[in-house]
C-alpha cells in the first residue's frame, strides 16, 4: 500500500506581495483594453486603469508599511516584508501616478494600450525588486522592470532616436545585468547561499572570489542608478527615448536601484563594510565630477538633466557610502524631493516639446517663462531644488546627506560634495536665465504652428503636484524623516 505524503509548500504573504500584483492586474486590463477597447476610447480607458494600478499599488503599500514593524522573511526567504520596501513601493506609486498623468497629453500613434500595459509592468516590477531577499529574486524582478524599459523607450517606432535609445538601452543594460547575475553566482559560489541574511552569516566570507562578487553586484545595481562610470547609457536613452517615459525612468529607476543596493550592502555585507564604503564613495566621487563636468556643455534639456541624474546619484550614493542609519534616512528622503522635480522637469519639457514638435534646447526656451508663467515658475522651482537652494526639499536632503557623511567621518565627501553643488548652479541657472533672462526668440522655426497650443489638464496637474512636493518637503520635513526613520529600522546599521 503506497501512503500519498502531502507536499510542503511554503505559505505566501499575499498582502506584501498585493503591491505588484496591482500593478500586474491593472497591466493585464491595459492590454485586452488595447484589443477590446474601440480605438477611440482606448488612451482613456487604459491610462484609466493604469493610473488605478499605481493608486491600489500606493495604497496596499500604505497598508503594508503600517502591518509591518519588523523585518519578515516570505516564501522560503525569497523575499522581505518591511516597511523599507513599502515606503519605497509608495514612491514608485506616486511616481507611477505623475507618469500617467505627463503621459496623457502625449497623442502617439500607436501602441496606446501596450504603452499603458508596459508603464504599470514596469512598476509591479520595481515593487517587486525593492522586497527581495535573495539573489534570485534581485535578479528576477530587476530583469522583470528593466525589460518592460526596454520596450518602452523604442516604443515611438516612428520616431528613429527612440530605437536608437532603445536599442543602447538594451545592449548597455544587459550588460549590468549580466554583471550583477556574475556578481551573484561568485558570491554564492564562495558561500554556497542565496538569501541576504545567509550570505551573511556565511563562513569563508574573506574570500577573494566573494569580494569580487560583491563588487560587481555593486557595479550591476550602479548601473541601474546611472552612477559614472556606469552612465554611459544614460544621456542617450533619456535623449531618445518617450519624454513620460524618461521622467519614469529618471525618479522610479533610480529610487529602486539605490534603495536594493543599500539594503544588500548593509544586510548581505556587513563584514565587508570598509571595502565597499569606499568603493561607494570613489562611486559617489566620479558621478559629482563627471555628471557636473559634462552638464556644463549641454545645449540639449533632456541630455542636461541626465547628466544632472547622475550627479544627483552622486549625492546619494554620499549616504549610502555613510553606512550609518542616517544615511539610510537621508537617502530615502532625499529621493522624495528629487523625484518629484526630476518628474516635473521633463513633464515641463514634455511641454514645451508638443508646442514646438522638436527637441527643447536651451535656445528654444528663450523667454518662454513670459509666455508660458506656470511652466516657467514651476522649472524654476525644479532647478532650485537641485541645485539644493531655500524653500526646497533638496536644501532639506543634501544637508542630512552631508550629515551622515559627516557622521562617518566622511569629510573629504562633504568638501567634493559642496564643491559639485556650486559648479551645478551654473548650468541649473542657465535653464532660469534662457527662460526669463533673453529675449523671446524671434526666429519662424519656434513659432507655435496654429497659435497657443490647448491646455493640458493632467500635465499641469503633474508638474503642479510635482512643485507642491518639491516645496513641501522643506516644510513638514519631520513627518517624512520620522517615516524614513521606520523604513531604515529594520536594517542592521
Amino acid at each position: 500500500m503506497i501512503v500519498a505524503s502531502s507536499i510542503q509548500t511554503p505559505s505566501v504573504d499575499w498582502l506584501a506581495l498585493s503591491p505588484s500584483l496591482a500593478l500586474l492586474a491593472a497591466s493585464a486590463i491595459c492590454l485586452l483594453g488595447a484589443v477590446l477597447v474601440p480605438r477611440r476610447a482606448e488612451r482613456g480607458v487604459t491610462a484609466f486603469f493604469a493610473a488605478a494600478g499605481f493608486l491600489a499599488s500606493g495604497i496596499l503599500a500604505g497598508v503594508v508599511f503600517d502591518r509591518s514593524p519588523a523585518q519578515q522573511q516570505l516564501i522560503a526567504d525569497s523575499m522581505t516584508r518591511d516597511r523599507l520596501a513599502a515606503f519605497t513601493q509608495i514612491l514608485v506609486a506616486g511616481f507611477g501616478i505623475a507618469a500617467v498623468l505627463v503621459s496623457w497629453g502625449d497623442r502617439r500613434r500607436d501602441h496606446v494600450g501596450e504603452y499603458y500595459a508596459l508603464l504599470a509592468a514596469a512598476g509591479g516590477g520595481m515593487a517587486f525588486f525593492v522586497s527581495a531577499g535573495n539573489l534570485l529574486t534581485l535578479f528576477l524582478g530587476l530583469e522583470w522592470f528593466s525589460i518592460a524599459l526596454y520596450i518602452l523607450v523604442a516604443l515611438d517606432t516612428h520616431r528613429k532616436e527612440s530605437l536608437e535609445a532603445g536599442l543602447k538601452y538594451l545592449i548597455v543594460g544587459s550588460l549590468g545585468s549580466a554583471v550583477l547575475l556574475f556578481g551573484s553566482a561568485l558570491t554564492y559560489g564562495a558561500t554556497g547561499e542565496l538569501g541576504f541574511t545567509a550570505i551573511r552569516d556565511a563562513t569563508g566570507a574573506d574570500d577573494p572570489i566573494f569580494v569580487a562578487g560583491m563588487a560587481m553586484i555593486i557595479a550591476g545595481l550602479a548601473f541601474k542608478a546611472s552612477a559614472a562610470p556606469f552612465h554611459m547609457w544614460t544621456p542617450d536613452v533619456y535623449e531618445g527615448a518617450p519624454t513620460p517615459v524618461t521622467s519614469f525612468m529618471s525618479a522610479a529607476t533610480k529610487a529602486v536601484a539605490l534603495v536594493v543596493m543599500l539594503r544588500v550592502l548593509v544586510t548581505a555585507f556587513p563584514e565587508q563594510a570598509e571595502i565597499w564604503s569606499i568603493a561607494v564613495a570613489v562611486i559617489a566621487v566620479a558621478s559629482l565630477v563627471i555628471g557636473n563636468l559634462a552638464a556644463l556643455a549641454q545645449r540639449s534639456v533632456k541630455r542636461l538633466l541626465a547628466y544632472s541624474s547622475v550627479s544627483q546619484a552622486g549625492f546619494m550614493l554620499i549616504a549610502v557610502a555613510a553606512n550609518n542609519e542616517l544615511g539610510g534616512k537621508a537617502l530615502l528622503f532625499y529621493l522624495v524631493p528629487y523625484g518629484a522635480a526630476s518628474l516635473g522637469a521633463f513633464a515641463v519639457v514634455a511641454a514645451r516639446e508638443r508646442e514646438l514638435g522638436r527637441e527643447v534646447t536651451l535656445t528654444t526656451l528663450e523667454g518662454w517663462g513670459w509666455e508660458r508663467p506656470f511652466y516657467g515658475a514651476a522649472m524654476w522651482v525644479f532647478m532650485l531644488a537641485f541645485a539644493g537652494f531655500p524653500f526646497t526639499g533638496g536644501l532639506v536632503g543634501k544637508f542630512y546627506v552631508f550629515s551622515a557623511a559627516y557622521e562617518a567621518g566622511w569629510w573629504w565627501l562633504i568638501v567634493i560634495g559642496v564643491i559639485a553643488t556650486a559648479v551645478s548652479i551654473y548650468y541649473y541657472l542657465a535653464v532660469v536665465k534662457a527662460m526669463y533672462m533673453r529675449p523671446t526668440s524671434a526666429r519662424a522655426d519656434l513659432v507655435v504652428a496654429g497659435g497657443s497650443p490647448p491646455p493640458d489638464p493632467a500635465l499641469e496637474a503633474a508638474i503642479g503636484i510635482a512643485v507642491v512636493v518639491t516645496v513641501g518637503t522643506f516644510f513638514f520635513v519631520e513627518p517624512l524623516i520620522d517615516a524614513a526613520g521606520k523604513a531604515v529600522a529594520a536594517l542592521p546599521f
